[in-house]
């Protein structure tokens, strides 16, 4: 089907959350130990504190990783490297870790990384109450075994923990520093980088420069590294456009001006954009307590017609939640809910709601376009979407108090465990009315102690949600990533903004 004229004229009007994060690239190759070589990128927000322990993840992981390594490197396909654990084992019960780390590598401040400064790392990150505290949640201890040998022992085994220390908990902090005030502003690591505090504005940039005898020059490409803070979308493509920035993120649409001026395009797939019908067990809102409901609702939509209508195109018609990457990904459910309105209907007098059901939903700052097509779409059905006030800075906390029955939102596609606890598990908060079944929870528990199946045994909590229609999403986006041509790009898998790791300058 085809757009109204009014959906269609308001398509180019893209979410603001697809404006996340950008990077950038300049000069020469070779390590910064060669000629002086820059990169300056484009950023969506500040880092509100540089304590290790408050680091977030995805765009907002970039910074942190300029002065600070992680326990384990994440290549840019996923794959887990040693950084400052050189090796690493589980014991037969995957409940026990055991990390082997470097002997060589010291922090910016002098002090020296061995096993006693892991765990204090990891001790301060569980104690910080930091926005990824979640991360090291099955973690009941870490003991030093010798001088460069720690023991992560869990209370359950927890197939993301490798993935976690690649991650926010795995940002490693000099012991001297963890726990000051001056680290909350001055970070203090054994990264590539040390910031230029002398050059950097809070909320206008940050530069770092080079430190001298870092101890993986492979890492370490530039002289200069410079975050600029580019709030706005439109800056930020002027910024990138008029070579302020090698690179940054942008849009459907501002992208047309970044082809136009010659930039190149890293697209990658990282999130999905539908509904989360919350309420299943009809606590709230009965009709979606019916799975004939929840199933009428997607096959109201034309997925294909509203991404080549609202987001040009850029992105993949889907009906599963878990993403390609994630190992629990099936292409039989790929297209599971086909735009079926007839179908949606019949369902609908099956499970006795003929007359129609209602579904109220917050507004959402940047998916007023996504929201305004899928309301007519639900009206073709007999499905009324009411939309209320905007999700404000208070939204975790509303959604958890279970004050919306359903939402609309754009959700990062994980690890299996991690989007399990991030959408599915009882501990999930975008499960906030903690619906489970007991052949959902045995499913769960099968990849929580499946160890490298775990990918392969979410599949069936993929299809348990599919096939219950917990969700209606519709499709994964590209993250429309640009750069110039001074610098190489690799897309970081799961990530809207590459690793910095992932930049290099172009010969």
């Amino acid at each position: 089907m085809k757009l109204g004229p009014k959906a269609a004229a308001a398509a180019l009007v893209l979410s603001a959350s697809l404006a996340l994060t950008g990077c950038g690239g300049a000069a020469n190759s070779g390590s910064a130990a060669g000629a002086a070589t820059s990169l300056s990128l484009g950023t969506v927000q500040d880092v509100r504190s540089w304590d290790p322990a408050q680091a977030h993840v995805g765009h907002v992981l970039q910074p942190y990783q300029a002065v600070y390594d992680t326990l384990i490197l994440r290549e840019p396909d996923g794959t887990l490297s040693p950084m400052l654990a050189t090796a690493w084992k589980y014991n037969a019960g995957n409940t026990k870790l055991t990390l082997d780390l470097r002997t060589d590598v010291t922090f910016s401040d002098g002090a020296k990384f061995d096993a006693e400064a892991a765990k204090a790392n990891m001790d301060h990150f569980k104690k910080a109450n930091g926005p990824q505290m979640a991360q090291l949640a099955s973690v009941r201890d870490v003991t030093v075994v010798d001088a460069d040998t720690i023991d992560v022992n869990l209370t359950a085994p927890d197939p993301a923990l490798e993935y976690f220390l690649s991650q926010a908990a795995g940002l490693m902090g000099s012991p001297k520093a963890l726990g000051t005030e001056g680290i909350k502003t001055e970070p203090v690591g054994s990264g590539p980088y040390v910031m230029d505090k002398a050059a950097s504005v809070k909320d206008s940039q940050t530069v770092f420069s080079a430190r001298k005898d870092y101890w993986n020059k492979d890492l370490q490409k530039y002289q200069k590294l410079t975050f600029k803070v580019l709030t706005d979308l439109t800056a930020r493509t002027n910024a990138l456009v008029s070579g302020q920035v090698d690179a940054t993120i942008l849009d459907p649409k501002n992208g047309k001006q970044a082809e136009g001026a010659k930039m190149k395009l890293a697209a990658n797939e990282v999130d999905w954009q539908g509904l989360l019908l919350l309420d299943r067990e009809g606590a709230k809102n009965p009709a979606l307590a019916n799975v004939k409901v929840r199933q009428a609702i997607n096959y109201a939509f034309d997925r294909k017609t509203i991404l080549d209508q609202v987001m040009l195109g850029q992105g993949t018609p889907t009906s599963q939640p878990f993403g390609k990457a994630s190992g629990a990904w099936t292409e039989e459910l790929e297209n599971y809910y086909t735009y079926d309105p007839a179908k949606a209907r019949q369902l609908l007098k099956e499970a006795g709601f003929e007359k129609g059901v209602t579904l109220e939903i917050p507004s959402v700052p940047g998916f007023e376009t996504q929201i305004s097509v899928i309301t007519q779409q639900l009206a073709d059905v007999g499905i009324t979407l009411k939309v209320g006030a905007a999700l404000t800075n208070t939204y975790t906390a509303d959604i958890a108090a279970q004050k919306f029955t359903t939402i609309f939102f754009s959700l990062f596609q994980g690890q299996p465990t991690v989007a399990i606890d991030q959408i599915v598990s009882t501990k999930a908060l975008y499960n906030p009315f903690k619906n489970a079944t007991p052949e959902l929870e045995a499913k769960i528990a099968a990849v929580r102690n499946g160890g490298a199946d775990a990918g392969k045994l979410a599949q069936e909590v993929n299809r348990y949600v599919v096939e219950q229609a917990w969700f209606a999403p519709l499709f994964r986006v590209n993250q429309m990533y640009y750069h110039n041509s001074k610098v190489n790009v690799t897309p970081q898998i799961q990530q809207a903004v590459p690793s910095i790791y992932n930049y290099s300058p172009a010969k």
